[in-house]
């Protein structure tokens, strides 16, 4: 593993350390499982590492410029800041921004492989269960641009 993979993983592992999913559950587990996936979608390093940051803009304190000053490279960097939804940025805008980008496109698969895993929607309240399986059926829509079949 080179160096800047290495520092991506233990990156994600800091900055998630004491965040736990909507299940309870450790939540460093997830970019795990979504670097795991994406490593099956592409040989790309740099997707891997993506895959390892790509909640940390959005859901902690880290920063593009903190990233930049542990040497992460631009390139994940940019697909990193892809994969970060704004504040205010609506489910088609974010997914029609990012598909276009083959690596952010593959993180992204892989993110909506983990998250719509029925092992993991089925540990989740029922509200949550079926609000979140209505939303990551939209984004796998929109993501392999096709009409949503509900």
């Amino acid at each position: 593993m080179n160096t800047w993979l290495a520092t991506a993983e233990r990156v994600a592992r800091a900055a998630h350390a004491d965040q736990v999913d909507k299940a309870q559950e450790p939540y460093i587990h997830h970019p795990e499982r979504v670097a795991r996936i994406t490593a099956g979608i592409t040989p790309s390093e740099e997707a891997r590492a993506a895959a390892w940051l790509h909640d940390v803009l959005e859901d902690t304190v880290v920063t593009s410029a903190d990233l930049r000053d542990v040497g992460i490279p631009e390139t994940v960097i940019e697909v990193v800041e892809l994969l970060t939804r704004g504040e205010t940025e609506d489910i088609d805008s974010y997914i029609k921004r990012l598909r276009g980008h083959p690596l952010a496109r593959a993180v992204k698969v892989a993110d909506l492989v983990d998250n719509s895993s029925p092992v993991r929607l089925d540990a989740l309240p029922a509200a949550d269960h079926e609000r979140l399986r209505a939303k990551y059926h939209r984004m796998w829509a929109l993501l392999l641009d096709t009409a949503p079949a509900f």
